[in-house]
């Protein structure tokens, strides 16, 4: 006993040990991003002026840990409205140089600001006349120097014990990235309906741009009797799978809505005389109505506030459907 209790013991030091090498890592990075704003020049400005004005595409070079972040830069610029696309400095070197057009500003990324493969590609770009952006952690690197914009990353301290893998580095290179991005989200005044026609495959696509007449079910339960007894309500209700009826006339004008939750809290409520009950009698009168147009996103912040998983939807004072928050 005495041996399992103090492997027990044992094993909650190693963790604690553990857990605060990981929280060492967090203070570390964040201490390192959090001085990034130390840094920041006119030259951020600039490139966001550059960005905007140019008439070609935003081109993201970088070699090793910082291509790959340059890659996700990339990505995020073109998802929010900057046309970008990473190119890798190697295949550029090699032939690729003719994607480069140029009315296109280029962003080179390197921690130390001397990565070969990325300052071979310059003497091009000068050639060319392109705009070019670098980001580094050193002013006074040969890239800084040779590009016409330089964004400061200068971090004194890894997220690495040994202070030696690239991590507070590559971090604050894309929070560079994002900011970036942000800004000209914001300079373009990008909304939330141009990010969602970038990402249609995406859920947050779906909610921004499809409408409850997309996604309602046209086959619907339908009572027109207010003097339906309980037995078929319920019936009517199964068969359906919806989890209510709707009371409607001969001309689908909405007149009520009773749900599955109004037949228990009735059945609670009233338990001798719970079958001789009437639609009339249950029906909930004011039911939440939306349009045929409203978007999903409108459609689940409706839903959130009133409490509700269906919504009748209508066309012209016209029944026409049922959303249910199981279809967003």
């Amino acid at each position: 006993m005495k041996t399992n209790k103090k492997n027990k013991n044992m094993n909650e030091i190693k963790t604690e040990i553990l857990l605060n090498r990981a929280i060492e890592v967090f203070e570390t990075e964040s201490k390192q991003i959090n001085n990034l704003k130390h840094y920041i020049t006119e030259d951020f400005a600039l490139a966001i002026r550059a960005i905007i004005e140019s008439k070609g595409k935003l081109i993201v070079i970088g070699m090793g840990k910082s291509g790959i972040i340059g890659k996700k830069i990339a990505a995020t610029l073109a998802s929010t409205g900057t046309p970008s696309f990473f190119l890798h400095p190697g295949e550029a070197y090699h032939g690729d140089l003719g994607m480069i057009e140029p009315k296109d500003v280029v962003l080179l990324i390197s921690n130390s600001g001397e990565t070969d493969e990325v300052l071979k590609i310059i003497p091009f770009l000068k050639s060319q006349g392109n705009i070019t952006i670098s980001i580094a952690k050193n002013k006074k690197s040969t890239l800084a120097k040779n590009t016409n914009l330089f964004l400061n990353i200068n971090t004194d301290q890894e997220g690495c014990p040994l202070n030696l893998a690239p991590m507070s580095s590559t971090t604050a290179t894309l929070v560079m990235g994002d900011a970036l991005a942000a800004v000209l989200m914001t300079e373009r005044g990008f909304k939330d309906e141009d990010f969602a026609r970038f990402h249609p495959g995406g859920s947050l696509g779906k909610k921004l741009l499809m409408t409850a007449k997309d996604i309602m079910h046209k086959k619907l339960p339908i009572i027109t009797n207010q003097d339906e007894n309980m037995k078929n309500i319920i019936h009517k209700i199964s068969d359906y799978g919806l989890g209510l009826c709707i009371i409607s006339n001969e001309n689908r004008d909405i007149i009520g809505l009773i749900t599955d939750g109004d037949i228990r809290r009735c059945m609670e409520e009233n338990e001798e005389n719970f079958f001789k009950l009437t639609v009339k009698e249950i029906m909930n009168t004011s039911p939440t109505i939306i349009k045929q147009d409203v978007k999903l996103v409108e459609i689940n912040e409706i839903m959130q506030k009133n409490k509700i998983q269906s919504l009748i939807v209508e066309h012209n004072h016209v029944l026409k459907g049922i959303v249910q928050i199981f279809d967003i």
